[in-house]
C-alpha cells in the first residue's frame, strides 16, 4: 500500500482520471529517484492491480492508465570467467584423479555440471575425441569434442575408477554410496570445496562461462560456440560477446591497419 500511497500523493488529477501518461511521467520521477528497475516494475503492479480491484471488484467504470506493456526491462547479469591465473590457481589444488577429470570436461567441453553427472561409459568415444551429450538442458543432444588436457585428465582417472555395475562415467569414492554414480549435488560441493581451498569464487558454471570466453578470445565463430554449448538461441551466446574484448580489440585494429593502408 505504501506503493500505492505515493502514487495517490504525486498525482495530480482525480485517481479515475489518471492517463498512461501520467504513468510515464510517474516512471520517469521513479527513474530520477534511483529506483532499480525491479522495485519501479513492484509499483507498476500495485497501480495495476489498485485499477483492476476498481474496475473488477468495485465495477467502477474506469480504464487502466498502467498498459501491461509497461515494464522495465531487467538487465541480465554478465557471465563471468575466470581468467588464465585463476584457472592454474584452481586446478592448483586438484590432485584427486576423478575431480581433475569432471572439472576438465566442464572448461574444456562446456558441459553442464548436470550432463557431466549424467555422462556414461558409453557416451565416450575416446578414439574420436568426443562425447556425446544424451540429454543435455531441455533433452536435446549434443556432440563435444575432447581437448589435449581434458583428455589426459580422463584417461588417467579411467585408469584408476575402480570396476562398478554403474553405467554412469563418475563414481562416489568414500562411504556408505561409494560405486554409485555421483550426484550433482556431491560435484557441486567437491567444488565449493577446492573454491575455499583456491581462495577464489568459482562456480561448475563458470567453468562453462570461462570455455566460451576463452573460445570467442581465441576467435571461434559465435555459431560453434552455440553448438558447443547448446544454446537453443544465438542471442545467448552472444552475451559472452559483452565481456570478451580481446576479439574486438584484435579485429578493431586489424581493421584499422586495412583502413590507414587505403588512406591517401
Amino acid at each position: 500500500m505504501c506503493t500505492l500511497r505515493q502514487f495517490v500523493l504525486w498525482l495530480d488529477v482525480p485517481i479515475e482520471e489518471a492517463t498512461n501518461k501520467q504513468i510515464l511521467q510517474y516512471i520517469d520521477i521513479l527513474l530520477d529517484r534511483g529506483l532499480k528497475p525491479k522495485t519501479i516494475n513492484c509499483h507498476l503492479d500495485s497501480i495495476r492491480g489498485f485499477y483492476e480491484y476498481l474496475r473488477d471488484g468495485e465495477n467502477l467504470p474506469i480504464s487502466n492508465p498502467v498498459k501491461r506493456g509497461y515494464v522495465l526491462r531487467l538487465s541480465s547479469p554478465l557471465p563471468r570467467y575466470l581468467r588464465d591465473e585463476e584457472i592454474g590457481k584452481l586446478f592448483g589444488v586438484m590432485s584427486n584423479p576423478r575431480d581433475r577429470a569432471i572439472f576438465m570436461l566442464m572448461l574444456r567441453c562446456g558441459l553442464r555440471v548436470e550432463e557431466v553427472a549424467d555422462l556414461t561409459i558409453g557416451a565416450m568415444d575416446l578414439k574420436r575425441r568426443k562425447i556425446i551429450v544424451e540429454q543435455g538442458k531441455g533433452g536435446k543432444g549434443r556432440v563435444v569434442y575432447i581437448s589435449n588436457d581434458a583428455f589426459d585428465a580422463l584417461v588417467h582417472y579411467l585408469r584408476l575408477r575402480p570396476s562398478s555395475r554403474a553405467k554412469n562415467l563418475f563414481l562416489v569414492q568414500k562411504g556408505p554410496y561409494s560405486g554409485r554414480a555421483i550426484s550433482v549435488r556431491g560435484i557441486q560441493k567437491r567444488m565449493e570445496y577446492y573454491a575455499r581451498k583456491a581462495r577464489l569464487k568459482v562456480s561448475c558454471h563458470l567453468l562453462r562461462h570461462t570455455m566460451a570466453t576463452q573460445l570467442l578470445n581465441a576467435d571461434a565463430d559465435l555459431v560453434t560456440i552455440q553448438d558447443l554449448l547448446g544454446h537453443s538461441r544465438i542471442k545467448t551466446t552472444q552475451r559472452y560477446c559483452k565481456v570478451s574484448n580481446l576479439k574486438v580489440q584484435r579485429d578493431y585494429f586489424k581493421a584499422m591497419e586495412v583502413v590507414m593502408r587505403r588512406a591517401p
